[in-house]
Parts: structure tokens; sequence; C-alpha cells
């Protein structure tokens, strides 16, 4: 937003506004060729600096387990994606406790589906957990 604020002064110095004198209102714009360039360069950087903001939307995951065992996890993590390939795993630490996330899911109802299989292989400390969860740009707008 702060470079457009820069952007918009510089393109009215670069344009010239002139009214004709007759009797028609019409008004005439001559633009530098280089307001285009301009242009298509924000564009780019608009493009460029939203990429991120993209690739990640809120949604939910399935946290599978939470323990100080980082061996636990590991195992945890190499059954989920044994019995469930479909879906990422995330493991991370949280000083002191290490912990699996899986999957991307957009909708609670989604996760709900897949909370009912990874319980009978973990009957317990199985939770849908709100996060920020990864996306492909197409899938934003849906």
């Amino acid at each position: 937003m702060g470079r457009l604020l820069i952007l918009f002064p510089l393109l009215l110095w670069i344009c010239e506004v002139s009214a004709q004198s007759d009797s028609s209102t019409n008004v005439i714009v001559n633009k530098d060729p280089r307001i285009d360039m301009l242009v298509n360069k924000q564009i780019e950087i608009n493009e460029i600096t939203t990429r991120n903001s993209r690739r990640s939307a809120a949604g939910y995951r399935i946290l599978v387990i939470s323990t100080n065992d980082r061996n636990k996890v590991i195992d945890a993590k190499t059954k989920m994606y044994r019995e469930f390939p479909e879906l990422k795993a995330y493991m991370m630490y949280q000083s002191p406790f290490f912990r699996l996330k899986v999957g991307n899911f957009r909708e609670r109802t989604d996760a709900e589906g897949y909370l009912s299989e990874i319980q009978r292989i973990y009957p317990t400390g199985v939770y849908i957990v709100t996060d920020t969860i990864e996306v492909r740009p197409e899938q934003i707008n849906q």
C-alpha cells in the first residue's frame, strides 16, 4: 500500500491533463508511456508480496499425539503415513512436548471424517484443532 501512495503523485506528475479551450467539454489526457511500465511493475510487486499469504489459510488439523518422547512421535508419524498416505503429517516441538498433527482441512466436517478412523489407531488424546493450514492458491477462493 505504501508503494502505491508514492506511485500516485508520480503518475500525476508524469501525466499532463489539459482542457480544450473550445466550446466542447472534453478533456484530453496526454499519458507518458512510462506509466504503463510503472503499473505493470506494481502488479508484479503485488504478486510477489501476496504469494505467501495465498499459500496458507485458517483451517483444521488433527492432533494425533503430544508427548515428550520424540521416538513415539516419529513412530506415530510413520504409522500415519502408512495408514493415511493422503494426509500430510506435521511434527512440531514446543518445549517440552513433541506434537504430531495431520491434515489440511478447510472445514471441520472434513476433519471429523478422519477423526474416527485415526481414533481406531490412537484411542485417546486425538483432537481436532484449529491451525494455519497449507492450501493451493486456487483453493482459497472456493
